[in-house]
């Protein structure tokens, strides 16, 4: 998916929420653990009911890989369910994935063209060589972590360097050498405030994925008013929120109305831009 499609999907949609697909069997309904793959048929119902109102989902590999072949199974039947239903979302693998480079090579293989999603995230920890093999891939995405909201970050994103420059400014600065805007993003928490305008004086044009409205108290309007930029340039993520917001058998319904007023604060945002 180009920059351009997800811009046109935002317009459309007036939307600009990912769902979160964390799917933790100790919290779906208790109604699904007699479904053949619980975890796929719990995704599958979340699905049709918050794609109207969502451009992305972003299932987390931890809540997959931890059910070994039958997690990675249902993570595989989720991203073809979207494939072959929702074309137009974009999905993105949130693996973290970041090694040396006949590694990263590897993992990039087994999610872009084995699993065939548009995105996966990385961590920059490990430098150019580590990252390098995601870009390679023609129309495909690396959503570099930059500035996340949890409390451990201070103890290496918001280090200074002897020329005042933050490590998190000192990623982005870098990583722009590697790739422009039309396949680098960055992960920048929902929490982080008005550190989202030092983020987009080093990456004006980059979309940023964030994490943390919802459960983690982020707020749509606070990033928006902060992170935005001339094209939206904003993924929202929100995951218990929605996907964990009734846990009855009426579950997708409570889903969908938790999404659609999440899109609806976002068209409200749009409407005044």
């Amino acid at each position: 998916m180009t920059r351009q499609e997800i811009i046109e999907n935002i317009r459309r949609k007036q939307s600009f929420l990912c769902v979160g697909l964390d799917t933790d069997l100790k919290k779906i309904p208790p109604h699904l653990l007699t479904e053949e793959d619980p975890i796929f048929a719990f995704n599958k119902a979340i699905i049709d009911a918050t794609a109207p109102y969502c451009v992305a989902y972003k299932p987390n590999l931890a809540f997959y890989e931890c059910f070994g072949l039958k997690g990675w199974a249902a993570f595989e039947k989720t991203v073809k369910y979207l494939r072959t239903n929702y074309p137009d979302q974009f999905i993105i693998a949130d693996a973290k994935r970041g090694d040396i480079g006949n590694t990263s090579a590897m993992y990039a293989r087994a999610l872009f063209e084995e699993l065939d999603v548009d995105a996966i995230t990385v961590a920059p920890y490990m430098g150019e060589d580590s990252v390098k093999p995601f870009l390679n891939y023609p129309g495909k995405w690396v959503i570099l972590l930059a500035l996340t909201s949890n409390p451990g970050s201070q103890d290496f994103q918001m280090m200074e360097s002897g020329e005042g420059e933050r490590l998190f400014e000192r990623v982005l600065r870098r990583s722009g050498e590697w790739a422009d805007a039309g396949q680098m993003m960055y992960v920048v928490g929902a929490t982080r405030g008005r550190a989202f305008e030092d983020v987009r004086r080093i990456v004006p044009n980059h979309f940023l994925l964030v994490p943390g409205v919802g459960a983690q108290g982020g707020s749509p309007e606070e990033v928006w008013r902060y992170g935005r930029n001339a094209d939206c340039g904003l993924l929202v993520n929100s995951s218990r929120g929605i996907i964990y917001a009734d846990s009855t058998p009426d579950f997708a319904r409570a889903a969908g109305a938790a999404a659609q007023t999440l899109q609806a604060q976002m068209a409200a945002l749009i409407a005044q831009h």
